[in-house]
């Protein structure tokens, strides 16, 4: 997959269409059809998206994303897609969706097909939608999309249900709605090393700050080094100062600092607590580990 930060002639495209956070089982379905159509007709296929989600334009905000842009990459290249294409947003957000399927899709892309979600919108004040595509489609030469939404548990699967689901610590839940668990991959750092006088060494990484935050406690995981039990939080037993995601490795006690790990989280145990003594916190953590 090649991935590009602008727009260049690139011709006779099988397009998809979103900002694609979580590359979730709804995204992939659109991402899907791109890829499927593109293969059938012998023509290559794109995702069209973007650096940072609008909203960081439109309101100033820093969203908390599922994924760090790096992961998203991984993910949207695992489907199969021949070009990512992440653009500049603010550079294009006062075209209206008629320029932006004139100047921008069909001037680079000439798309052979375009596809997106249901509830795809576009364009200046977000004039543009699926009828809008759909309307165009014949004018320009392209087969339109529009894949409907996927349901887990009755729940229609969207983003933002998954960023409400992890900030509520229901693991579980939401990564059914993901093809891939929640994760995060990071360079292993020094912490106090108090974790290994208790006889539970730890890897610890810094949570990346672009990520929704999960809440502070104990979860079951499973990294690239075997399964294990992380804590995520300030360490309030030992006063901790900084907050750390702590990753004890089941039957691990290989030094690993500045080794690449990566965590996918299974489900929470239970909040991050303050206890007696360091004797109190290895007890929990035996319980904790049976709860795996």
């Amino acid at each position: 997959m090649q991935i590009f930060t602008e727009l260049n002639k690139n011709p006779d495209l099988s397009l998809a269409l979103g900002y694609f956070d979580g590359v979730h089982y709804g995204h992939r379905k659109v991402i899907d059809s791109a890829v499927n159509f593109a293969r059938l007709n012998r023509k290559k296929s794109a995702v069209i998206t973007f650096c940072d989600h609008p909203c960081c334009y439109f309101w100033g905000l820093s969203p908390k994303y599922i994924l760090t842009r790096k992961e998203r990459e991984k993910r949207i290249e695992a489907t199969g897609i021949d070009f990512l294409y992440e653009l500049d947003f603010e550079s294009i957000s006062g075209l209206t969706a008629g320029e932006y399927l004139r100047d921008v899709l069909v001037k680079y892309f000439t798309p052979v097909s375009i596809s997106t979600g249901w509830n795809h919108n576009f364009g200046y004040k977000k004039t543009g939608n699926v009828k809008f595509l759909a309307a165009n489609a014949k004018k320009y030469g392209y087969d339109y999309f529009e894949l409907q939404p996927q349901k887990i548990d009755n729940e229609i699967i969207s983003s933002t249900k998954i960023r409400n689901l992890l900030a509520e610590g229901n693991i579980e839940k939401a990564n059914k709605m993901l093809v891939e668990k929640f994760s995060i991959e990071g360079c292993v750092v020094k912490g106090n090393q108090i974790g290994r006088t208790i006889g539970f060494r730890t890897a610890n990484l810094i949570y990346p700050r672009e990520l929704i935050e999960i809440p502070h406690g104990v979860y079951s995981v499973q990294t690239n080094y075997g399964k294990g039990i992380a804590n995520f939080g300030t360490r309030p037993t030992v006063n901790g100062n900084r907050t750390l995601l702590e990753v004890h490795i089941i039957g691990f006690d290989k030094d690993i600092y500045g080794k690449t790990i990566r965590v996918e989280f299974n489900k929470m145990i239970r909040p991050e607590k303050k206890f007696a003594s360091l004797e109190a916190l290895k007890l929990q953590i035996q319980n904790d580990i049976l709860k795996l």
